[in-house]
This record gives structure tokens, C-alpha cells and sequence, in this order.
């Protein structure tokens, strides 16, 4: 445990003392809103990562544990149910949060997101609400889709992005594209490091010491069925499977271990339990229930090679200093890659071959990781900016330097059994709800 938190887990009870006699307009409310009920575990990192910077942060701007409450939301607090009727009633959770804190932060997830997911709705409704309150909003990091300026559901998204109450974007991919979304000139625009390539620092007590004298193993991480062809590239279910069974073949020619993995998302999972039980792939390989982030992140590290279509084990492969290739099925793909320098590590399924992909691994594994503490530090400096505007404007403080950035930063605790069952309830959840889909249809 880092001595910050054996220090507050000591003086937690005096704390909540001193706490219950602060009048609440002397505490500073940062509501955060990222996508951390999705099955994709690649989220829950990310909200991790995100509490960890914005509490660093505080510190740095002379702030006390008691001084400030981070509170961490679901973006879906703005409910499908309220998307579909506009109930009002229904928008009341959403209303209280936002009309309660002092600043609205999205933290990373694709909160842009429209062409088949509706985050793009619940991003608007949010701004609007925070215009309402007058409550500044920061976008960190966010993953962006196609701009299209013809699309009304793109279009809705630009409206309430240029809204009064909207101070900052910034994402961790096209620079280019978010430029199309601005049209005020006071909003602050950037591209910034995604939050989860600090995963070392945020989870280092649950790094796994590989084994020595073992095999080396390759962490396979699959996308769900019709994940390519949902991204308009043309690699059906059957060429998807006749690839994967190539590279594991090829991967055991040559000497490694392997394992199949997902980032918990229960399509993906699903996928694998396809090729298990109709292709014949071994079961004892395939990694299912992957519902913590800790897990994740133990399973990475046990990897000394990751070959990813997701990004999330990507980005954390890269925090974790494990050489990894990315398959392409959408531009945030190859836009990490370029970002860290490695652009080459980037697979088309189209245009390469299985024995390519092997190739590139087997390379980047000997060439190793190599990173740029400026690129690292972008999104905390961009955090700690408009965070020091809103709060502290008046204040010397600088950005902490780097090294001293990363011994400040908080570690996560781990998952509660509690937090544990309410995901795998959700997961289920959504698993019945398609299941009814489907059985609907026929």
C-alpha cells in the first residue's frame, strides 16, 4: 500500500469529523463522468487512471483530501429511458448530480460516439444541463468518431460542444477531426495522452513477476463478431476465424505460449466461446469473466507479447512496458501507435498476412518500449490548467515535474466484492437484454 494511503486509512475517522464541520461550499464537488459501467474493462481502467490525475491535481494545487470529493458517474446516468419518451422525471438523478458539484468532467470514453451508439445524445443532455447550472465542463481525452457535417446527430453533438459552459476538449485522437467540432474561440482544444497510460503507476500493486524459465506468452486479444464489418472494413466472421487459428498456429511454431483474451466486453466474449465450443479452439487457452480492471491488468503483465484489436490492452501493454501490435478496425487504432512513437506496430487485416503480424511482434518484443515524458505528461498539465483556472486561479502553482507527478499519484485500492457482483450484474443484464432481442425477432 503507498504510505499516502496507509496514512488516510489511519487518519480516515478524524478526518470525517473534520469534514462533517466544513460548510459544503468550502469543498470543491469535481463530478466525473466516464463509461464505467461498460463491460469493456479498457473503461474502468480509464476511470481509475482519471480519478488518480484529478486527485493529483488537488495536491498540487495545495488542496486537502478533505477539500475536495471526486464523485465518479456513469455517463448513462442520463437514462435510455429518458432518450426514448423525454420523461423529465426521468432526467432528475442527472439534474441533482450536476446542479450539486462545481465541475463536470468527462474523463476519456467515446462520449462522441454516434454512427451506432447514442453517447452523442447523453453528452448533449449533460452540457445542457450544465448551462443551465453554470457549471464548467472539461472533455479529457476523449475518443472521437468520423465528423460528419451533414449528419444531424453529428451536428447536435457541435451545437452543445460550443456551448458557454464548455471550456475544454481534449482528445487522444484526431486532432484534425476535433478542430471540425469547434466554433468558439475561447474553447481550449488539444491532443493529450489517453489517461490509462499511466496503468503502471494507478495499479502497480497488481503487476504479476512472470515466471522465470517459462515459455514466453502472447496475450491474444479478439474482437467481437462483426466488429471489423460494423467499421466498414470488409473481414467477415469466417475470414476473422481462419486468421485467429493461423496466428495461434503460427505462434506455436515458433516456440511461445499463448492465451485468449478479451477486455471483458461480453460480445467479445461470446466470440471466443464460438470458436471454443464450433472451431475447436482449447478452452484451457481461452480466458473468460474478465471483469475487473485489476485482472486485466495482472493478465497483461504476465504477457512478454500483446497482439490487440481493442485498444485498451494497447495502451495499458504500453504503460506496462509489454510490446504489442495493434489490429486495425478503427482510425483510434493506428492514432495511439502514431502518438507513442510506434506507428509500424499497426496490423491491416486486409492488406497483411498472419505471418506479418507474428513478424512485427517477434520485432517489437526485441526493439522493446520507449517513452516520451512530455507526451505522458499531456493530459495532467492540461487538467491541471483549467482545473487551476476554476479553482485557484490567483494561485503560483505550476505543473509538478513529472517523476514527482507519478509519487503523487493515488493507487487503486482494487474492486470490492460489492462493485464485483454489480458488474457481473450488468453484464448479465445486457446479455438477457439481447438474448430477448433476438428471441423477439423470430
Amino acid at each position: 500500500m503507498h504510505c499516502f494511503d496507509k496514512l488516510y486509512k489511519k487518519t480516515k475517522p478524524y478526518l470525517k469529523k473534520i469534514k462533517r464541520k466544513i460548510t459544503p461550499k468550502s469543498q470543491v464537488k469535481v463530478l466525473l463522468l466516464t463509461n464505467r459501467d461498460s463491460d469493456n474493462v479498457g473503461d474502468q481502467v480509464i476511470e481509475a487512471t482519471d480519478i488518480s490525475l484529478i486527485s493529483t491535481v488537488m495536491k498540487n494545487l495545495g488542496l486537502h483530501r478533505w477539500e475536495y470529493e471526486i464523485i465518479s458517474k456513469a455517463v448513462s446516468f442520463v437514462s435510455q429511458g429518458y432518450l426514448k419518451n423525454r420523461n423529465p422525471k426521468l432526467l432528475e438523478p442527472a439534474e441533482k448530480a450536476i446542479r450539486n458539484c462545481d465541475i463536470v468532467v468527462f474523463g476519456g470514453a467515446p462520449m462522441f460516439n454516434y454512427m451506432y451508439q447514442n453517447f452523442y445524445e447523453r453528452t448533449a443532455v449533460t452540457i445542457e444541463i450544465a448551462q443551465k447550472y453554470q457549471k464548467p465542463v472539461f472533455f479529457s481525452a476523449i475518443g472521437l468518431e468520423h465528423y460528419d457535417e451533414q449528419n444531424k446527430k453529428c451536428q447536435r453533438l457541435k451545437k452543445a460542444l460550443n456551448l458557454d459552459c464548455v471550456k475544454m476538449i481534449t482528445t487522444r485522437d484526431d486532432f484534425e477531426m476535433l478542430q471540425k467540432y469547434k466554433e468558439k474561440e475561447s474553447l481550449y482544444i488539444d491532443k493529450v495522452a489517453d489517461p490509462a497510460v499511466h496503468t503502471c503507476t494507478v495499479f502497480r500493486k497488481f503487476w504479476i513477476q512472470k515466471k522465470p524459465g517459462r515459455k514466453k506468452k502472447i496475450g491474444i486479444f479478439i474482437l467481437r463478431e462483426g466488429g471489423f464489418t460494423d467499421n466498414k472494413i470488409p473481414f467477415s466472421k469466417e475470414e476473422a476465424i481462419a486468421f485467429w487459428t493461423k496466428v495461434i498456429e503460427i505462434v506455436k511454431q515458433r516456440g511461445y505460449d499463448y492465451e485468449i483474451l478479451t477486455s471483458g466486453h461480453f460480445s467479445d466474449e461470446a466470440f471466443v466461446d464460438r470458436l471454443v465450443r464450433e472451431y475447436g479452439f482449447p478452452l484451457s487457452k481461452c480466458v473468460f469473466n474478465m471483469n475487473t480492471p485489476e485482472y486485466l491488468i495482472s493478465k497483461i503483465a504476465d504477457c512478454d507479447g500483446v497482439i490487440s484489436c481493442r485498444l485498451h490492452p494497447s495502451i495499458i501493454s504500453f504503460s506496462l512496458d509489454v510490446p504489442s501490435v495493434g489490429i486495425m478496425w478503427n482510425a483510434k487504432v493506428k492514432g495511439f501507435y502514431d502518438s507513442i512513437g510506434y506507428g509500424n506496430r499497426v496490423f491491416d487485416v486486409i492488406q497483411e498476412k498472419p505471418e506479418e503480424l507474428v513478424d512485427r511482434l517477434e520485432l517489437a518484443m526485441k526493439e522493446g518500449i520507449q517513452k516520451d515524458e512530455t507526451y505522458l505528461m499531456s493530459i495532467y498539465q492540461s487538467l491541471f490548467t483549467v482545473m487551476k483556472e476554476q479553482i485557484k486561479k490567483n494561485s503560483n502553482a505550476s505543473p509538478y515535474p513529472y517523476r514527482k507527478m507519478v509519487s503523487k499519484m493515488v493507487c487503486f485500492k482494487g474492486t470490492s466484492r460489492g462493485e464485483k457482483e454489480e458488474k457481473i450484474k450488468r453484464k448479465f443484464r445486457r446479455v438477457y437484454a439481447k438474448y430477448n432481442k433476438v428471441a423477439d425477432s423470430k
